[in-house]
């Protein structure tokens, strides 16, 4: 830029030269005048071919700069295309796998659904209700004591009066024998649970409901407390969680009355820590009886080890009136031997003297 200035600037001082000198009409410094534009001219040709040159050179390295950031540019943005591509694959691979995992997980809740539905028509019926309550009893009793522990437990136990409980459990003193029956109110809790009905109405279920649980109370105190044959207690098993929480939140009476008749309400969750508590206590005794044996054998072989040690005492008092023995005959044996040889050097020293005579 400073180069076109100074030759802008340059072609004005020429201009006002040859006003100047046109003006005085001099014909000898004209041709000074006209010689001197033309050196100037050509100088300013030259300058603008220089100057060109210049341009054009600055120009292509400006252009190879350029292109080699655009290339640079363009690498980069290959680069962050290319990751940007693996990571949306990844992505989009994840998001597959989790959609996946999401049909099945939907094709389970499915099957649990029809599952639910297929529950929940079993459990309509009154008689199939029982045996799921019974079923769910015997599988908490096999999970802690083993399947068949006829020695423990037993299942579907008929008593003296003729009725059968669904189980029956051999337990320590002072638990006893104890029945354990399964019970499963559950007409009158849905009833009771139902949502939209008035307060009232509530009221009169949960009265209806109180009186169902009430009934299988007295009939568990009934006929399975027997004097003499089981213990004076027994236990009602209700196989939904749901009602026994129902029962202990919002129906103390009945805990009360059931404590009354000593009956005991439990639910899967309890009867199971129930059950482990005894199993504890049985292992406990059965641990203590071996210990009684294992000490009584002790005491056992203590007295025999006395006797051991006894007769251990009188043969090795034998055995030093042996060695005693022993020890004499063996210096006996010394002295006959001593004999001996005395006896034979004098026969040989009397020989040897009617030799020489």
């Amino acid at each position: 830029m400073e180069y076109v200035y100074l030759g802008l600037l340059i072609l004005i001082v020429i201009l006002l030269i040859i006003l100047l000198f046109k003006k005085q009409d001099n014909s000898h410094l004209f041709d000074k005048l006209n010689k001197t534009e033309v050196s100037i001219v050509k100088e300013i040709g030259e300058f603008k071919h220089d100057f060109s040159s210049d341009i054009n050179k600055d120009f292509n390295t400006l252009n190879d700069r350029i292109e080699n950031k655009l290339n640079l540019i363009n690498q980069k943005v290959n680069e962050k295309l290319e990751d940007g591509f693996d990571k949306t694959n990844k992505t989009f691979n994840e998001v597959m796998n989790r959609l996946t995992r999401i049909d099945e997980a939907q094709k389970k809740i499915d099957g649990l659904g029809n599952e639910i539905v297929s529950l929940e028509g079993i459990l309509t019926d009154k008689k199939s209700r029982g045996i799921f309550g019974e079923v769910n009893l015997y599988h908490i009793l096999a999970s802690i004591f083993g399947e068949k522990n006829d020695k423990i437990y037993q299942t579907q136990y008929t008593l003296s009066n003729g009725y059968m409980a669904d189980s029956i459990l051999f337990g320590p003193e002072p638990l006893g024998t104890i029945c354990i029956d399964s019970k499963f109110p559950l007409e009158n809790y849905r009833r009771l649970v139902e949502k939209g009905i008035s307060d009232s109405e509530r009221e009169s279920r949960s009265k209806a409901f109180d009186s169902d649980v009430k009934k299988h109370i007295d009939a568990i105190a009934n006929k399975y407390i027997i004097t003499g044959e089981t213990s004076d207690q027994a236990i009602m098993f209700l196989p939904a969680e749901a009602i026994f929480a129902e029962i202990n939140a919002y129906h103390t009476s009945l805990i009360k009355y059931a404590a009354s008749r000593k009956v005991w309400i439990t639910s899967p969750t309890t009867l199971m820590s129930l059950l482990t508590i005894i199993q504890s206590v049985l292992m406990g005794l059965e641990r203590d009886k071996y210990t009684s044996i294992i000490h009584d054998e002790l005491n056992k072989l203590g007295i025999e080890f006395g006797r051991y040690k006894e007769r251990w005492d009188k043969l090795s008092r034998s055995i030093q009136t042996v060695n005693n023995d022993v020890e004499n005959i063996h210096k006996t044996t010394e002295k006959i031997t001593k004999r001996f040889d005395s006896i034979s050097n004098v026969k040989i020293e009397d020989k040897y003297e009617e030799t020489e005579e």
